[in-house]
């Protein structure tokens, strides 16, 4: 009899369960602490009960941890000079989502050799994560497959969902019951309508099939998120960071019903044309529309590494630029530095001469 199941699968691979992984990597009551904080923060911010921007800053994606350490230790030192205008979140990705084919992310292929070795991935990603929670530094992290937040979201303190996914109803119904603000990206064309309606859907009670913390499949049945908000990333179309695309995007949202509706801005991809030396200029205009009095930003998102540019990955380890993206190009620390202790500075000015 020939097989009706399983065709092309070559292989089928036992996981570890989010509790085993747990035990192995496990919280404390500061870790706990620190991460309810931060998430309240966000939802104070989003609701505009808190005036601070956020601002989600860091590789576009995580690929050496050694140097992901560094980096979070100079962002956090950075947060405690600028705490008072900024809520800075480490932008931390593990999962990339592709158009065609490439590499998946430290999650899915820690290895980078196509070996899509899982398991190890979620040990280093984990492992990572609480590091950087010890250094008491807020994570953000893009929610691509709907099974790893089981594994990791208890340390996360904000999440997004991609341009490629926002259309996604499983994304949706998993945003709709994420323990932190989700934000969802208009798609890769540019179309808001799209994004505004993944926000309304989050919002709304909802259901879909996943695990629990012992990895066994069940039914999952959400309440709403309401702290569900849009981010602009620009698209095909062009770039969307202007006061008439925020304007818009407002209005749409206010449209279908959003109470407190905000907006995060991405400085990267398709609003800096995939040019890391233009996000310098989506900040500043977003900066300019803040000072200027336009209430319903509440963020910004910032590509950014060690050092600027990007580079290819050879297959070869030690061929590697130490904190140099591999994937998407990133502004370096220093300008990263530079951009936002001087936009705090006008942030200071401005609530002063009101």
């Amino acid at each position: 009899m020939k097989a009706l199941d399983n065709i092309h699968i070559k292989q089928v691979s036992p996981l570890i369960s989010p509790l085993e992984l747990k035990d192995e990597f496990s919280t404390d009551a500061k870790i706990v602490e620190s991460v309810v904080n931060s998430r309240e923060a966000v939802k104070d911010i989003l609701a505009g009960r808190d005036k601070r921007l956020i601002a989600v800053v860091g590789p576009c994606s995580i690929h050496d941890t050694a140097a992901g350490i560094e980096y979070a230790e100079k962002l956090k030192k950075l947060s405690t000079k600028i705490e008072d205008e900024f809520f800075l979140i480490m932008r931390v990705y593990f999962e990339k989502p592709r158009t065609t084919i490439g590499w998946r992310g430290l999650i899915m292929d820690p290895d980078m050799n196509d070996s899509y070795d899982i398991h190890k991935g979620l040990h280093i990603s984990r492992d990572f994560l609480l590091k950087i929670a010890q250094r008491g530094l807020p994570v953000g992290s893009e929610i691509l497959d709907p099974i790893i937040p089981q594994y990791i979201s208890d340390l996360i303190s904000w999440s997004a969902i991609g341009a490629r996914t926002a259309e996604s109803q499983t994304h949706r119904s998993l945003a709709s019951g994420m323990s932190m603000p989700v934000g969802f990206k208009n798609g890769t064309g540019g179309n808001l309508n799209l994004a505004v309606n993944a926000v309304d859907t989050a919002r709304h009670p909802s259901s879909f099939i996943g695990i629990d913390q012992k990895g066994n499949t069940c039914i999952l049945r959400t309440e709403g998120n309401r702290y569900c908000h849009l981010i602009l990333r620009g698209g095909t179309s062009g770039p969307n960071y202007y006061e008439e695309d925020v304007e818009e995007a407002i209005d749409l949202m206010e449209g279908a019903g959003i109470d407190n509706p905000s907006v995060i801005i991405d400085c990267s991809h398709a609003n800096s044309g995939k040019k890391h030396t233009r996000q310098r200029r989506v900040f500043r205009s977003v900066m300019d529309q803040v000072i200027h009095g336009r209430k319903n930003i509440s963020g910004i998102m910032l590509e950014s590494n060690l050092f600027e540019g990007s580079q290819k990955f050879s297959g070869n380890f030690d061929e590697l630029k130490y904190g140099v993206s591999i994937t998407d190009s990133c502004i370096g620390w220093n300008e990263t530095e530079e951009i936002l202790l001087s936009a705090a500075e006008d942030l200071r000015g401005y609530r002063k001469s009101k």
